[in-house]
């Protein structure tokens, strides 16, 4: 049997043990969920090894649409994993986190049972399990959100939470049963063979539910508001959340990858969605004042460019985007308090060079130039890259500028503007070597990048111009920053542009609901 099926138990028997000692310091509780967290990695790298030398498999119980079927493939394997490996990061950082805490059994009960019903999500083959496992995930996070019930943040953060990822469950249910519909089948794999014939009407519904349920569990504008209120949960759940379950959105959009391609309509709509948010989250992150916060509006923007990524059809790097953010997110927020530590340790920094506009124009023709370099020799060694990947590096490299046009206002010496074209391009050449990494990880088990047409031609257009008037304002910022509507705009934008506010009118207020 694969082993990574064998990996939710460990944690589903130590949570129930931990359940019937929900108080302080429940014995060998807390030494138990770090061992069964440990016990599900080592299931879940054995199942990697599986894979490898078994290949693909799967596990089908029963028929119709409430079949239930668990699949080990490329991308189980790899979320799996992730999942794993995150997961027991967290557990035993919470081992100390939560020490003496009158609720810590309890917590430790229900972050195990949430890591295991993510584990079941990664695997899902069959849209009973996946919807399902969808339901079970939100109902654990939501308890783990209400750690803390007597604080009203925390109370108003849960609430908001169960309403966007119920909506999200239910655009999952409904499209499941309108897949069921078209297709006369319940298996995931089988939905995605039968959506390269043609997708019937009810397909194309379902197809459209399952981006608002990707945009709705990523966070997505302007429904993004739950994400930046769960900072009141204790640290741990905040980096599994921004780490491993926010992640889940886009792990919906992948997994049917080849029924999303089939609607050039579900494609543009996430291009569109996915740049709006990576845009607009990385703006207000800029503004944020308190760590954690400025963490959940990067995540916010990670979130709208994976989106984008998979829009463009880059379905491998959208995965790969999945493996790298989790890594690093979960680092972020475990870390944080050091950060914090480390931050207020250090001295004021001096003034900030102010670049002209001569060395911003300069700063990004030498990132452009160096990208396009580094694309052709990619291109003489690998083969011909697509447009959508050339267009999302390019827009990667805009990052980068910035620091090359710091490097040029600099008064330094010469070898400071040598390493900051150096940065530029080191992000090229990292850039395209990860692409052959991730398409000989998981291209075979994806679809192809679409051919670009003139729909995806005109969206790619929009993204650069969009992410590059960005990135020239960032570098040309100094300019402006003391301007009294500069100031009046970071207040708007610390705010969220008050998006949050006027959909907490929209829906009437929220309740706050009580701990089960």
């Amino acid at each position: 049997m694969d082993p990574l099926l064998l990996a939710p138990l460990p944690l589903l028997v130590v949570a129930g043990l931990a359940a019937t000692r929900p108080g302080r310091r429940p014995a060998a509780v807390p030494a138990l969920a770090e061992a069964a967290a440990l016990l599900a990695l080592v299931l879940a790298a054995a199942g990697v090894v599986w894979l490898a030398v078994a290949g693909p498999a799967a596990l089908t119980l029963g028929s119709g649409p409430l079949a239930l079927s668990l699949a080990l493939d490329p991308i189980s394997a790899t979320m799996g994993l992730l999942v794993a490996f995150v997961g027991w990061v967290v557990v035993r950082y919470s081992r100390r986190y939560l020490d003496g805490e009158a609720r810590e059994g309890r917590f430790h009960a229900l972050m195990l049972a949430t890591l295991a019903c993510v584990l079941i999500l990664v695997q899902s083959g069959s849209l009973a399990v996946l919807a399902a496992a969808f339901v079970a995930v939100g109902l654990g996070l939501r308890q783990l959100l209400l750690f803390y019930p007597d604080r009203p943040e925390a109370r108003r953060a849960a609430a908001k939470f169960t309403l966007v990822w119920g909506a999200g469950d239910a655009a999952v249910i409904l499209a499941g049963i309108l897949l069921w519909q078209a297709f006369g089948t319940a298996d995931l794999a089988a939905i995605s063979a039968a959506a390269a014939g043609g997708l019937p009407v009810a397909a194309k519904v379902a197809v459209a539910l399952l981006v608002l349920a990707a945009a709705l569990k990523t966070a997505s504008f302007p429904l993004h508001g739950w994400l930046t209120e769960v900072m009141e949960a204790p640290t741990p759940v905040s980096a599994l959340l921004h780490a491993g379950i926010v992640n889940a959105g886009g792990f919906l959009l992948i997994r049917l990858s080849d029924l999303v391609q089939a609607s050039p309509g579900a494609m543009a709509a996430l291009v569109m969605i996915g740049g709006l948010t990576a845009l607009f989250g990385a703006v207000v992150m800029l503004t944020q004042a308190a760590v954690k916060t400025a963490l959940a509006w990067s995540t916010v923007a990670q979130m709208g460019f994976m989106l984008l990524q998979c829009g463009l059809g880059l379905w491998a790097l959208a995965l790969l985007h999945i493996v790298a953010h989790s890594l690093y997110k979960a680092h972020a927020f475990l870390a944080s308090g050091g950060a914090v530590e480390a931050v207020s340790a250090v001295r004021r920094p001096g003034p900030v060079a102010v670049p002209g506009i001569a060395a911003v124009a300069r700063a990004f023709l030498i990132a452009v130039a160096l990208y396009g370099a580094v694309a052709a020799g990619f291109t003489l060694i690998a083969g011909e890259k697509t447009p959508q990947a050339l267009a999302l590096g390019l827009i990667l490299v805009f990052g980068v500028a910035y620091l090359v046009a710091q490097g040029l206002a600099d008064a330094a010496p010469a070898a400071l503007t040598k390493r900051t074209a150096a940065a530029s391009a080191g992000a090229a050449v990292a850039y395209f070597a990860f692409h052959q990494i991730a398409f000989a990880l998981w291209g075979g088990s994806l679809p192809a990048v679409p051919e670009a047409g003139a729909l995806e031609w005109a969206l790619i257009v929009l993204a650069l111009l969009s992410f590059g008037l960005v990135a020239v304002a960032q570098a040309l910022f100094p300019h402006w920053a003391h301007h009294p509507a500069a100031a009046g705009l970071r207040v708007h934008l610390a705010n969220g542009l008050y998006l949050n506010a006027l959909l907490d009118r929209a829906i009437g207020g929220l309740k706050t609901p009580r701990s089960l």
